[in-house]
Parts: C-alpha cells; structure tokens; sequence
C-alpha cells in the first residue's frame, strides 16, 4: 500500500507554491497525499517566522497531527526550521527538521518512517542557499501561486526573511513561462505572481548577481503566454515597482489592476529606523501614478505598528497618511521581537498593550477604507472569477481589482468568470451582484 503524507502550511502564499511542489515530488516518489485532518504515515509542517504567532502555532499543529495518528513521522521545513532548527526537533513528536535547501530533497530523508526518539536535523548555513528551486501551487483549482524569486538582500531591521530564505535569486524567464504555461493547461484561470523579493526579478537568474531580465521584462512575457485570463502581482516593494511596468499593467493582456505594496510605516523616521529603501513621499508618488492610469485599481498595503521607537506620534503620523491616501485595504502586523535582527537592539520599546491598541485602531481603518473602496465601484460592470467553496448558500469570487463579490451558489459557475453588474454592499461587507452575461466558455 502506499504511504500517505499529508501537509500544513503556515504563512505566505511563497510557502504554499513550495508546499505543492514538495508534494508532488513526494507523490511521484510513490506517497498518496491526503488532508491533514485524515490519517496519515507522514506529516510535513512548511512553517513561518515572520510572526510569533506562526512559531508558536507550531506546537499546536503537531499536536493535531498526532491526534490523527500518534506513531505517524512528523517532519518540520520552511522558514522557521532553518533559522531555530534544533528548537523545533526538541518539540515533542517531531523526527525531522529540514533547513533552506534540505525541504527540496524530502524524499532522499523519509525512506524509513519509524519515530525516532529525537529529532533529526539536517539544515545549511543560509550562505548555502544560493541555488533557486522553482515551484508553483494549485489550490482550488481557480487560482495558482507562481513563485518566480526566492531569497533577500535587503536588511530591514525587523527581518528574518534573509536569514531564513538567503540570497535573491531568480527563476530563468524561460522556466517561469513553461509553469505558466502548464498552471493554464489545467485550466486555471488566474496566476499570481509570488517571491521574497519579486521587483528584484531578474537577479541571480542564471547563477550570478546580474539581471539578465528586469521585472518589467517578466510582465511583458507573461502577457504573451496564450491561455491565461489573469495574472496578479502579489506584493511589491515600492522602490521596485517603477513606473514603465505601472503603464503597462493599464494596458495589459492579462494583469489586473491590483497592486499590494508594503508600507510599513507612514513616518520618515519610522522609516530610516526599519532601514527601509524609500521614504513616504515616494509611496505617495506610487499610489497617485496607479490611480492616475487606473481609477479603479485596488491598492492593498502592509504596516507595522509598535517598532521600537514608534511614538504616539509616529503612529498618529502613520493613520493620518494612510486615512489620507487613496488605498483599498491594509494588513497590519504587530511588531514582534525577532532574534538576530537589529531591530531587537534598539531603544523605544513599545509595551505590548500599546502596540495591541494601535493594531486595533488601524484594522478599524482597513475596514473603514475597504467599505469606501467597494461604494466607488457599486453600479460598475466587472468580471467575477468563482471559487469552489458553498458558503452558506453563496459562492463567491473577486473581481479583477480584489471586490469580493457573492451570489446565490450555482455549482455550475466554479471556476467561470461571469460578467457582473455590482449592486450593493451586504451586511457582510461583500458586494452583491446581478449577472450580466455568462463567459464560463472562456
């Protein structure tokens, strides 16, 4: 019979690409996956460090999976099974902790499923991972993550992610748009562009520090690959997002008219402190040249609130730039103490309620601008994709430009993109919709 291995994913959409790639390598080495709910000889955890939340759901998520079976092999990869490796091979029930480069040989470990009494880890030095491993993940079969870049040489001082994933490095132009060609072949209708660093697109592509291609160069190709509906740049740095490739996304095939951009902090001296590569100014500049070429466009954002240093007014600083500034939603993180940062060494620390209140307050704007967003487009003519999920007698789906939309659950519209007319906001805070024409033959 064949061995059955399951997976749980913490963290990125980067994650989830080389989760699936890992999985397929395991299936065609003989293993069936199944849930991670089910009964399983195996166990895989991708884990995250860009949170402590993620590192401390760790010990949760082992647990489940010796509830579903208590002699299964558990195995820990990802982030943080390279930067806190025998950490993690101390925790009760796991057998094996794989570092940057060893998750990609899985396979080469797990011959021999039997527990051990400790942890085993095999991980590098993170100057080791300088060799780039493409992957891409399917998840509802509506969408894929194509991952094009890994790694990071930015030194933010509240970063892990160079640590934990190494260098930049990229995908060869032409291996990207070979997966891109396959995601479409199975009859995804959308793609979404993921890496650490994917503005750095182009370095590292052939085992150097040259760009042979540019970011700009990857969107144009992408756009000429028959068969795909719509390509989604995930985040992007705002000093990487030039303007050449702003242009073009307005006048694309393919690629919609949404944008994730991080932020991080609306202060300039928030900023010099986080050791970030541009200044508000320049945010602003992004976001105006966007709205400018593409009124309907959504703007998504990231923040921190709490850095060491951050004062009242530096966060007053932040929600006043940001209720200010034309942007659809936010994701605020909460500054969390990461060892082996710079960032853990400076002065200001801000207590834990006052960084928790300063979340709260900013998650109240994302909602309060993410309503504002859906109103600028109730009465619009938009193209829905639907997802496979019945949720209480609904389907839903997004827009092009990220409006969540919801109608009445039709199996037939899975994976179909529908013209729609948006009527009204729900109570839910979705956007109700009337059916305009069918393009499910598309």
């Amino acid at each position: 019979m064949k061995k059955k291995v399951a997976f749980y994913t913490l963290g990125c959409k980067l994650n989830f690409s080389e989760t699936s790639t890992i999985a397929r390598d395991l299936t065609e080495e003989g293993f069936e996956r199944v849930d991670f709910s089910e009964n399983a000889d195996m166990y895989v955890i991708n884990t995250c460090s860009v949170t402590e939340n993620a590192d401390k759901r760790f010990k949760s998520i082992v647990k489940q999976a010796q509830k579903s079976n208590p002699n299964a092999f558990v195995a820990a990869i990802g982030c943080y099974a390279q930067l806190k490796p025998e950490e993690l091979a101390a925790v009760d029930g796991v057998d094996l902790v794989l570092g940057a480069t060893e998750k990609f040989k899985i396979a080469d470990y797990v011959n021999d499923l039997s527990k051990n009494d400790f942890g085993q880890v095999h991980s590098c030095e993170i100057e080791e991972a300088d060799f780039y491993v493409g992957s891409y993940a399917i998840g509802d079969r509506t969408r894929a993550f194509l991952k094009v870049q890994d790694g990071c040489d930015y030194k933010c001082t509240y970063c892990t992610i160079p640590l934990a994933r190494g260098i930049s490095r990229s995908d060869t132009l032409q291996n990207v748009l070979t997966n891109a060609a396959e995601i479409s072949a199975k009859g995804i209708k959308e793609i979404v562009l993921t890496g650490v660093n994917i503005g750095d697109y182009g370095k590292g592509e052939f085992g150097n520090k040259k760009h042979e291609h540019t970011f700009l160069d990857l969107v144009k190709a992408l756009d000429e690959v028959e068969g795909i509906h719509r390509l989604r740049i995930s985040s992007i740095e705002p000093n990487l997002l030039k303007n050449e490739t702003i242009d073009f996304v307005a006048q694309s095939n393919s690629f919609v008219p949404h944008f994730h951009i991080p932020l991080q902090s609306g202060s300039d001296a928030i900023l010099k402190l986080m050791s970030r590569r541009y200044l508000t100014q320049l945010y602003i500049d992004r976001v105006n040249r966007i709205k400018e070429v593409m009124p309907h466009a959504c703007i998504g954002v990231d923040v921190i609130v709490g850095f060491p240093g951050e004062t009242e007014e530096h966060f007053l600083q932040t929600y006043n730039f940001l209720n200010e500034l034309d942007i659809s939603y936010l994701h605020v993180f909460t500054y969390s103490e990461r060892d082996n940062t710079k960032a853990v060494e400076l002065n200001g620390v801000v207590p834990k309620k006052v960084r928790n209140k300063r979340s709260k307050m900013l998650r109240g704007l994302s909602v309060k601008k993410r309503r504002a967003f859906y109103e600028t487009q109730l009465g619009s003519k938009r193209t829905v994709l639907y997802e496979a999920e019945n949720k209480e007698g609904y389907i839903h789906g997004f827009t092009e430009n990220y409006v969540k939309v919801k109608a009445p659950w039709n199996p037939s519209m899975v994976n179909t993109l529908q013209e729609v007319n948006l009527t009204e906001i729900d109570d839910d805070g979705m956007v109700r919709c009337i059916e305009v024409e069918s393009m499910a033959s598309v």
